[in-house]
C-alpha cells in the first residue's frame, strides 16, 4: 500500500466573482501545502462558481476565467491542484478540471456525462469530453479525475480509468442540496468504490446560489466503500486525509507522469469524520445558508419581514435571525380592522424572543382610502375577495416602501402549500426579494418551528403560534380551512401532484376523494401565472417551483 495526502477544499464560491473565488482557491492551496498534501481538490467549476448559466454565452467571461485559472496555476508548487473551470476549443465549451502543479496547467480533464434533468441544463452550454482517458501519476499513485455526473453511472469514465491503472479516483462536484441528498451521494460513491476496489475522494461546494443551496458534505471512502473522512454540511472546510492506495509500481502503461516526487509525510493525520445532519435540522440549516448567501452575495445586510403572528412569518423570522443576526432583521406588524389581538401580541412576543426590532404600521388608513376610491366603480356589488386582496396589497406596498427607503430586502413568507394552490395575493403578500419557505409544505413549517424551540431549549416560537388555527385574517373570523382542505389532507395531494408528477386520476386511485383532488389540482394549474411572478427561494425538495418544475402557463391538459 502507498499513502497520499489529499485535501478536500469545500469552498463557497460566488458565480461570476472570479477574483474572490480565486482568492479562496489560493488560500486553500496555501493551507494544503503547509499540511504536506500531495493533492488538493476543489469543487466543480470552482473558478467561475456553479452554475454560471448564461454567463457562459459571453466570450469575455470565458477568457477572463481562464486568465484567473492561469494566474493560480502559475503559483502552484509540487502539490497538485484539481480545479474546476471552463475549457474552450474555439466556440465549443467544456466543463473541465485543470490539473495544476509546478507553475502551470499540466493536464485537463473534460466532463463526459452532462446532466440535463431537474435543475441541470448542461447540454445547453457544454459538449462532453471525448479525449482518451489516462490516469495521472501523482507522487507514485495513478490518479483518475472525474466530474460530478460522471460517477452517477455504473459505466462512467471511472471504470476505464481504473482499467487503465488508476488506484485513486478524485471526483469534483457542484451537487445541489435536497433533503437526504447526502445519504444518496455516500451510498452511490461507496458502491462505486467497492465495485472498482479503489478509494474515492468526493469534493462538493457549499453555499447558496439563487434558488439552489449546496450543502458540501464532501467525503472520502476507502476501497471497501467505508467513509473515512467527512466535512460538515453547510459550511466551508479544508479536510485533510491520508488515502491508502494499492501499490502501482511500476507505473501502469498509459499513465501521464506529472514527474512529481512523493511529498514526505512526517506524521499521519486523523481526518475529521463530521456527523451528518438529518431531518428537520438539515432542512433548517439549508434555509439559513440559502437565505444568508442570497442576501449577502447580492449586497443586502438587512431584511424586513411582515410579522402577522402566524406560523409562516414566524419561521421566516427565525431563519433570518440565524442567517444574518438579530440586529439585521426588522419586523413590521400591519394590523387591519380584521386583525385579532393575539396576532399583534404573538408578533411582539416573537420579536422579543428573537431580539429583533418591530414596529406597528396600521393599514387601516390606506385600506379605507382604497374603499372610498373604488366605491363608485364597485357600486351594487357585495364585498368579497377583492377587498381581501386590497388589504394584502396595502401591506406589500408598506414593505416595499421600507425596502426602497432603508435598503432592506423584503423576505416573503408564503409556503409551498399556499403557492401551489394560489392562496396568496399577487402584488400583495407575494412581493419581495426572496421567498425563504416557498419549497416547504405547510405541515413542514410547523415541524421546523418545533425544531427551533427544541434546538434552543426554549420557547422561541410562542406556543400559541403553534396551536392556533392558521388564518389570513382578511375577513371576520377567517380560517384557512374555510377555503382549503385541512393541511393534513392537502399536503399529501400536493406532494403527489407537484413533486411526484402524478395525475389527478392517479391520486384518486390512491384513495383520495375525487371532489377534493379535482378541485386542488385545478387550483394548482390555474395559479401557474401567479407563481411565475413570485421571487426565488430556497430549493429543499427534489421538485421545487422554479428551476425544477417548468409547466406551461397556457395549458389545456387536465
Amino acid at each position: 500500500m502507498v499513502n497520499i495526502r489529499v485535501a478536500l477544499a469545500q469552498l463557497n464560491p460566488t458565480v461570476g466573482a472570479l477574483q474572490s473565488n480565486l482568492d479562496a482557491i489560493i488560500g486553500a492551496y496555501t493551507q494544503a501545502v503547509e499540511l504536506q498534501c500531495g493533492i488538493v481538490a476543489y469543487g466543480e467549476l470552482s473558478v467561475t462558481g456553479y452554475p454560471p448559466e448564461d454567463l457562459l454565452l459571453k466570450p469575455r467571461f470565458i477568457r477572463d476565467q481562464r486568465v484567473a485559472l492561469d494566474e493560480f496555476a502559475a503559483m502552484t508548487t509540487s502539490t497538485v491542484a484539481v480545479v474546476g473551470f471552463i475549457d474552450s476549443d474555439e466556440a465549443t465549451l467544456y466543463n473541465a478540471a485543470a490539473i495544476c502543479a509546478n507553475g502551470s496547467v499540466r493536464h485537463i480533464y473534460r466532463k463526459r456525462r452532462l446532466p440535463n434533468y431537474g435543475v441541470f441544463d448542461e447540454v445547453r452550454y457544454f459538449e462532453p469530453g471525448h479525449e482518451p482517458l489516462a490516469p495521472l501519476l501523482i507522487g507514485g499513485v495513478p490518479v483518475g479525475v472525474t466530474i460530478c455526473e460522471d460517477m452517477w453511472s455504473t459505466s462512467g469514465p471511472q471504470v476505464e480509468l481504473v482499467e487503465r491503472g488508476a488506484r485513486l479516483i478524485i471526483n469534483i462536484n457542484g451537487s445541489p442540496y435536497h433533503l437526504d441528498k447526502d445519504i444518496e451521494r455516500e451510498h452511490m460513491i461507496s458502491e462505486r468504490a467497492r465495485a472498482l476496489n479503489v478509494p474515492i475522494v468526493y469534493v462538493n461546494q457549499v453555499g447558496g446560489q439563487d434558488e439552489l443551496v449546496f450543502d458540501g458534505g464532501s467525503f472520502a471512502v476507502d476501497a471497501t466503500g467505508m467513509v473515512v473522512a467527512r466535512c460538515p454540511q453547510f459550511t466551508t472546510d479544508l479536510l485533510v486525509c491520508d488515502m491508502s492506495c494499492n501499490d502501482a509500481s511500476p507505473a501502469p502503461d498509459g499513465c501521464i507522469d506529472l514527474q512529481l516526487e512523493p511529498l514526505p509525510l512526517t506524521d499521519a493525520v486523523t481526518p475529521l469524520l463530521a456527523a451528518p445532519l438529518d431531518g428537520d435540522a438539515e432542512l433548517y440549516e439549508a434555509l439559513v445558508l440559502g437565505t444568508r448567501d442570497y442576501c449577502t452575495k447580492n449586497g443586502f445586510s438587512d431584511v424586513v419581514i411582515g410579522l402577522s403572528g402566524g406560523i409562516d412569518s414566524t419561521l421566516v423570522a427565525c431563519v433570518a435571525v440565524d442567517a444574518l443576526g438579530p440586529g439585521h432583521v426588522h419586523g413590521v406588524a400591519m394590523p387591519s380592522r380584521y386583525s385579532s389581538d393575539h396576532s399583534l401580541s404573538d408578533a411582539h412576543s416573537l420579536a422579543g424572543n428573537l431580539g429583533i426590532d418591530i414596529q406597528t404600521i396600521s393599514i387601516e388608513p390606506a385600506f379605507s382610502a382604497y374603499m372610498d376610491m373604488l366605491t363608485n366603480a364597485f357600486e351594487g356589488r357585495e364585498p368579497g375577495l377583492t377587498w381581501e386582496n386590497v388589504q394584502s396589497r396595502c401591506r406589500g406596498q408598506i414593505l416595499m416602501a421600507l425596502s426602497n427607503e432603508l435598503g432592506w430586502m423584503v423576505l416573503t413568507t408564503g409556503n409551498k402549500s399556499e403557492m401551489a394552490v394560489g392562496y396568496f395575493t399577487i402584488y400583495g403578500d407575494s412581493v419581495g426579494g426572496y421567498a425563504v419557505i416557498k419549497d416547504l409544505l405547510k405541515l413542514k413549517v410547523y415541524d421546523l418551528c418545533r425544531h427551533v424551540n427544541a434546538a434552543a431549549g426554549a420557547e422561541i416560537v410562542p406556543e400559541h403560534v403553534l396551536t392556533k388555527p392558521p388564518s389570513a385574517e382578511l375577513r371576520p373570523d377567517q380560517r384557512d380551512d374555510q377555503s382549503l382542505p385541512p393541511y393534513e389532507v392537502l399536503d399529501p395531494i400536493l406532494a403527489m401532484y407537484v413533486e411526484q408528477d402524478r395525475t389527478a386520476t392517479e391520486i384518486i386511485e390512491a384513495g383520495y376523494p375525487s371532489e377534493i383532488v379535482n378541485r386542488i389540482t385545478r387550483l394548482v394549474d390555474i395559479a401557474e401565472y401567479k407563481r411565475r411572478q413570485s421571487p426565488p427561494g430556497v430549493r429543499v425538495t427534489q421538485k421545487a417551483f422554479g428551476k425544477d418544475r417548468r409547466m406551461p402557463i397556457t395549458n389545456g391538459y387536465r
